[in-house]
């Protein structure tokens, strides 16, 4: 071979792993931002809409979730967007429809009771965009991230993803409470507006990415690739989804102070692994670090639901956190690598569709079973999904050994035979 015949992978420049990091955050602080302009308004606008413009509160509550079914129905869409006009693009817009949803925000903050339900729908509008917003911001920010630094840090991409938008969330709800107190929600939509249109700007000047060029296979075929690994991880969320929604009913149930501190140690618990073994993936595997998650996910689960004291809990809680932290982006990993590279945006955009609808469809199916057997038993039901989901985990785990399986010396002859 002469020197000249030098391969892909070597004429590549060799990156540090701080450099790597830099990069990634450059990419997934976009995401932040998108999450930051979601967690602003989310502890505020139930009790803004029910007591302070006096509607139903179950009209409160379909304003929040109006967001959610604008996000589930877009998220294919922002998946193509970024396939075929680039990932930047899908950015662009995203960060467009977050910058609107403040304009709207600030004007149904404005309006408030002239006439009310003019307020109320500028409202809901503001709630949409902010849905597809979240949707076209978040999908292209990892596309974005995981183009630039490399596929052999997909799973880095999406750890650091998870971590911002985890962060942004737990600093955005209590920020918008006490800037809403003081100031009032224009202010809330104002912060809203400013930092979305300056992340508009950064991500204006930031190079693109040329769009991978190849033939881009059916939403169907995208669909029935990624479903199997979609289905565990909407299973392997419901344990994150079950104490998220009624863990403070379920100590209150138990007369228990501190249902607070048991989200804390679930969130520290899922960060701290993150940052810490996000390594694993890459060195073992999606499927062997995925099972060991459930697993201990499922542990977690089973000592919430036996938990006699605060503290067993706090613990199980913690467990719960640790376990579940790595799934989203081991199992990613995997069903990102089940379709062709030019369909990746596309494929994420699915899969990340599966988590939304475990977070989203745990409340009523949860509710009817608490409702039948008690607060203690959505707990056992989330522990009966998270073994489910390990199932689903190990039967996929199987067919990918069996696709790679070592050809025997008689398949050998008989296809060389048929190739000669």
């Amino acid at each position: 071979m002469s020197n000249t015949a030098i391969s892909r992978e070597e004429a590549l420049p060799v990156v540090s792993d701080n450099a790597s990091a830099r990069n990634i955050i450059s990419f997934t602080a976009l995401s932040f931002v998108v999450y930051l302009a979601i967690g602003l308004p989310l502890a505020i606008l139930p009790e803004y809409v029910h007591l302070r413009m006096g509607y139903h509160a179950s009209l409160a509550g379909a304003v929040i979730s109006i967001q959610y079914i604008a996000t589930f129905l877009s998220r294919p869409w922002a998946g193509r967007i970024s396939d075929r006009k680039g990932a930047k693009i899908s950015v662009l817009w995203g960060m467009g429809a977050c910058t609107a949803s403040g304009i709207l925000l600030f004007g149904a903050a404005a309006l408030h009771h002239n006439p009310a339900w003019l307020s109320l729908t500028i409202l809901i509008l503001s709630r949409l965009a902010l849905g597809i917003g979240e949707s076209l911001g978040s999908t292209g920010a990892t596309l974005w991230g995981i183009s630039s630094a490399g596929p052999e840090h997909t799973a880095k991409v999406i750890s650091y993803n998870g971590v911002s938008t985890y962060g942004a969330l737990a600093l955005g709800a209590p920020l918008g409470v006490v800037m809403e107190s003081h100031w009032g929600l224009s202010s809330v939509a104002l912060l809203t507006v400013l930092v979305c249109a300056v992340s508009y700007a950064w991500a204006a000047m930031k190079p693109p990415l040329p769009v991978t060029p190849g033939e881009h296979l059916p939403f169907r075929s995208v669909l029935g690739r990624v479903m199997p690994h979609g289905t565990g991880l909407a299973l392997g969320g419901v344990g994150y989804s079950a104490l998220a929604t009624f863990v403070t009913l379920f100590y209150a149930s138990r007369r228990w102070d501190g249902a607070a501190l048991c989200l804390t140690a679930f969130g520290f618990a899922f960060i701290a692994t993150r940052l810490v073994f996000i390594r694993t993936i890459g060195t073992f595997g999606g499927f062997p670090v995925t099972k060991l998650c459930l697993i201990v996910e499922s542990i977690g689960v089973l000592i919430l639901w036996l938990s006699v004291s605060p503290w067993m809990a706090l613990a199980g809680a913690a467990l719960a956190g640790a376990g579940y932290s790595l799934v989203f982006p081991a199992l990613g990993v995997e069903a990102v690598a089940r379709v062709p590279v030019e369909n990746r945006g596309t494929a994420l955009s699915v899969y990340t569709v599966f988590a939304d609808v475990s977070f989203f469809m745990v409340g009523p199916v949860a509710g009817a079973v608490i409702g039948a057997f008690g607060y203690r038993s959505v707990f056992l039901f989330a522990l009966v999904c998270v073994i489910a989901a390990l199932g689903i985990v190990f039967v996929l785990a199987g067919r990918k050994r069996q696709s790679f399986a070592p050809v025997n010396k008689t398949q050998a002859q008989e296809i060389e035979g048929c190739t000669s």
